[in-house]
Formats: C-alpha cells, structure tokens, sequence
C-alpha cells in the first residue's frame, strides 16, 4: 500500500512515496536534493519512525494525521547538510533536532505544500527559526528529548511503538484525567486559566489558538459499527447536545483542572447546578444538612421543593459544629451543603473539620465556592466531595452568561450527569465560549478585586457612618483565622451595615457614580445592591408588620439577619481610588 503526496516548490516538481510495507520513505530519483538560498537539501532514505520525534528544542510536535503532506514532512525530517549565509544548520540523525529553516522559506514551504496536499492543513510545520546549535549539542539534546505520541497507520505503528516515552502534552491529550489533575508543566492558576483543557486534550483536532465554538444539536456516525463502538466506550465522540458538546468539554475540563477535580459538569445556571446536584444524589426520604447563611433561591428550594421528594433538612449556624455533630447523630444525613463564603454576610465554614465529621458518617460534602472561586479556594482540596460554581460570577466575570457547574469525582459527577442528561438545564455552546473566554482573564480579574475589596473593607470599617464590615479578609470577621487557612484571597464581594436605617442606605446607594444597582457580582463592573429590596423584597410587602417613614420593620426577615441598612458591594476592575473617592461622596449624603 502506496500514498503519493505531491507539490510544488521554486517551479519543481516532486513526488514523494510512503511505503508502509518496508516503514521507509524514499525521495523520488529525480529529486534528491532541493536548492534553497544558496545551498543544497540532499535527501535520504528515511525510516518511518524518524518522522514522529518532537522537536527537543521547543517542545512542539510535528503532528501528522493519516494520509497527511509527506513531502513536508520529509523535507523536516531528512539528514542534510545545508549552509546560507555563513550560518549552518546542524546535520542530525534520526534522533536529532529538527531541521530549522529560515521563517519565509518555512511559511512559502508550509503553504506551498499545504496548496498542493490532497489533505489540506493537516501537517504543521513548527519549526521556524535559525538554529546556531552544533552537532554534538543536538544530538545531546535529541536523545533526552521524548518520542511523541503520533496517530499512524499501518506497519508504521509498530515501528513507533517501541519507544513508549511521552511527553507530557502528548500524555497528557492520552489520557483525558491527566488534564483534570493538571499537568506539571501547568503549575499555576494563571496558567491552568488559560491552557488548561485547550492544549491538553481538546476533543476536536484543529490549528485555532481559540476553541471553536460548535453549534449542532446533534452528531452522525460513519456506520452501525462506528455507533456500536461509542456506545461500548471504544469510539469516542458525541451523540446528541443535550449529552456533551466538544466546546463545553473543553470549559469542564479547564475547570477540573482548576479544582483538581476528576470531572465538571457545567450547566445552564448556578441554581440549576445545585437542584442537579440535590436530585441527583440524594434519595427519596433522604436527609441534608445545610446553614442559615445563604442564597435565598437555594433556601427556597431546600424548604419547599425537598419535601416533596420526602427530603428533609436541618439548619444550622456556619460555625455551630455542636450542631452538626448533633444533626449527623439523630439523622441518617445524605449530604452537608453550604456556601463558603456565604451569601450575604460572607460566614466561612470550615471544610476540613465539617469533611472529617460528615465522612465518618457517611456523609457527602458539598461547597458552594461561588464567592470565593476557583482561584481562591479549593474545597476538594479540603476534603469537600464536590464543589459547586455559579460560572455566572467570578468564573465568567463578565456579567454577560448564565452558567453554572459542579466537580469532584467521576463517579459522583456521573450520577448527577444522568439526572442532568434526562431533565435538561443545558449551556449553549456559545456560553460555553464566553465563559472559556472569560477564563482567561480569571486571575487577573480576582487579583484585583481581592485587593480592592480588602483595602475599601478596611477603610469602611474605620468610617464613622459605617455601623459593620462584613469581610472574611478583617481581623474582626468572626470567620477570618479559618478563611486565612483555607483561602488565598478573600473575594471582591463587601457587605456592610451604614449608619441609620432603610432610607439611609437607599441614599447613600442612590448617590454611587459607579456601581450599577443590579444583582449578581463577580464582573468587572462593580454592581450595589440592598439585599433587603433586591432579594427580600416580597417579605417587605406580605409580612411587615408597620412602616415608619420609609424603614420596614419585619418579622420574617429579621430571623435571617437582613437588616434595611445592609448594602452588598460587588467590586468590579476599575481603579481602587475612583471607586473610593465615589463611595467617599455617597457616605457624604447621609
């Protein structure tokens, strides 16, 4: 079996034969040797294996695909001697550095080649530079470097299989959990922002540095076999958008690596994260334990959605652990949720001892890290079993997508995929990407806001018209010696309490330049809110129980401590001084 790759080049015509019978490939008689800039390219008989090793100087591959531009590839690969302008280009063997040719041939070559390959694109050329190194550097150099992992047919695979060391990308696109566990060559956040699930095993082969984004609702096999094997696990693909999408995959896997999670699941909102979550794990006549501190939609649907299903709950102080070593006792619990930091009043539960006590129960443990993100905080890390994400916040940052998520490990991701796979509550792919976009920038963005929100919580505490700071990064936070131990930062998000009541603080939000009044946080526009109108405001109209002036004074809501003066900052990118010298002048008008 034969596959001839024609093209073209300074008018000359060549052809170049694959021979998988004798694992050779042979430069056609009549063009051994190629002119360029002065000198000569001679060309050799090749084994095959020689083609697939990666360049030891840069560590890229040459990445080659079935019926791919042979005559490229053999132009990078051949022994040569080659001079040009008094600069040498070091001969090497088949273990040796790739050929390093000057940028314009490489790109006249790379496209020459590509025009005239039957299959176009699917050779890289990665080489593109002078290369001073002399031989016996090379040749050191070429024998520590890895054999790459290269897609072959044929006879040709043997020959590759002999050498089984990888490199870490090429392991790393192997093995898909590699790219949850992070590779070592990815050691940081910052880095696992931006790399992590792209150049680590992207399901769709393409040269985009930018994951594409894949709008398709469904995906055809070949034949009968081919679906057969994707049902069996030996072919993997997709089946249909509700079941993955190759550009989410790509999101799950970036924040798998970010969590050290074996698995994510993203999905079309944070609420919709958590009742997949609720439903998929907990049974009927099961039991939860959650805190008083917290998102009031998630409170909701505990007290009133729950019973239906038979579930019942206990709720306790963020920092009671009497209690929930009580709860765990008198009760055949399930699974222990809560937020960490919570929403509003930013209370810090301390993972580690609440995963040690509702493990020796057997009990899961599930973190709502929204508020303090990926990058601050790691709950798996902790010993949470799973960590939960409104993506709508700090994970997309750009107060523009809906999206959740949820990690932790394959097997209790895939119970909650199968919930998810039956009900729905799917990311568009056009999400997806923005929230891959948004992640980016993710570091920088909650550097930032960690700074800012820590220095205006600091400065608000020492005002006179401010009665209480809510901020896990101050001293007189009731959580704060736990969320120094298991935060690295301490999130963009200040509550506190101004001087007077109601109408003061509508005031004060009143008179703010900057921040937009709308809910959510985690952008990089600050938003304001008073969580007494924007989240407790149906309390306000069927429970009050009298007006004085414009200040409520309420049964119902005074149980979760939200008070009419309490105000919940969200500090977005801008500049720490514009945003102080507007708060400065909102505390003036009350």
């Amino acid at each position: 079996m034969a596959l001839e790759a024609n093209f073209l080049m300074d008018g000359s015509a060549s052809s170049l034969k694959k021979d998988f019978k004798n694992s050779t490939l042979s430069p056609s008689p009549s063009f051994s040797s190629i002119p360029v800039c002065g000198g000569t390219i001679s060309l050799q008989p090749q084994p095959l294996a020689s083609l697939f090793n990666p360049n030891p100087r840069n560590g890229r591959l040459l990445q080659l695909l079935p019926r791919c531009a042979i005559a490229e590839a053999l132009l990078l690969r051949a022994p040569l001697s080659h001079s040009c302008r008094h600069r040498s280009y070091a001969p090497f063997s088949s273990a040796a550095l790739i050929l390093r040719f000057p940028p314009n041939f490489v790109r006249q070559l790379s496209t020459k080649a590509r025009r005239n390959c039957s299959n176009i694109g699917v050779a890289q050329i990665v080489a593109a530079s002078w290369s001073d190194t002399p031989p016996s550097s090379a040749a050191a150099s070429a024998s520590a470097s890895p054999i790459a992992e290269t897609e072959v047919g044929g006879d040709g695979a043997a020959a590759l299989a002999d050498n089984p060391v990888q490199s870490p990308l090429a392991a790393a696109e192997a093995d898909p959990k590699a790219a949850a566990l992070a590779a070592a060559f990815l050691s940081s956040d910052g880095s696992l922002a931006v790399h992590a699930g792209e150049r680590l095993g992207r399901g769709i082969t393409t040269d985009a540095i930018t994951t594409p984004v894949v709008n398709t609702s469904a995906y055809w096999f070949k034949n009968t076999q081919e679906l057969v094997d994707f049902k069996e696990g030996r072919h993997e693909s997709y089946e249909y958008g509700r079941y993955g999408n190759p550009t989410t995959k790509v999101l799950e896997e970036k924040i798998s690596a970010l969590e050290r999670a074996e698995s994510t699941l993203f999905v079309s909102s944070g609420m919709y994260a958590s009742v997949a979550m609720f439903n998929g794990l907990v049974p009927a006549g099961g039991h939860i334990i959650t805190t008083t501190d917290c998102y009031r939609k998630t409170r909701i649907y505990i007290e009133n959605e729950l019973p239906k299903m038979g579930i019942s709950a206990t709720v306790i102080d963020p920092a009671d652990m009497d209690s929930l070593k009580s709860a765990l006792d008198q009760n055949n619990v399930t699974l222990f949720f809560t937020e960490s930091p919570t929403n509003p009043f930013l209370r810090c539960v301390d993972i580690e001892l609440v995963s040690q006590l509702c493990h020796s129960k057997g009990a899961l443990v599930c973190i709502d890290g929204t508020f303090a993100s990926p990058v601050n905080q790691k709950a798996l890390t902790l010993g949470a079993d799973l960590v939960l994400h409104s993506a709508t916040k700090f994970i997309a940052g750009h107060n523009d997508v809906l999206a959740g998520c949820i990690s932790g490990s394959e097997k209790l991701i895939s119970k909650i995929r199968l919930y998810h796979h039956v009900v729905g509550g799917v990311i568009n792919p056009n999400a997806a990407y923005m929230i891959i976009r948004g992640m980016k920038t993710l570091h920088l963005r909650v550097q930032h806001q960690n700074n800012t929100a820590l220095r205006m919580a600091q400065f608000l505490e020492e005002h006179p018209k401010i009665v209480r700071v809510y901020y896990p990064g101050l001293p007189s936070h009731p959580e704060h010696h736990i969320a120094k131990r298991q935060m690295t930062g301490f999130g963009g998000v200040v509550s506190f309490e101004v001087a007077g009541g109601f109408m003061s603080a509508e005031n004060f939000v009143d008179s703010l330049k900057i921040p937009y009044i709308a809910p959510s946080f985690g952008g990089c526009e600050s938003l304001v809110d008073q969580p007494a109108v924007m989240s407790y405001w149906d309390l306000f109209s069927s429970e009050r129980t009298q007006f004085v002036g414009r200040d409520l004074v309420l049964s119902e809501r005074a149980k979760y401590g939200i008070e009419g003066n309490l105000v919940r900052f969200s500090f977005g990118v801008e500049d720490f001084e514009d945003l102080k010298a507007d708060i400065v002048h909102a505390l003036e008008k009350i």
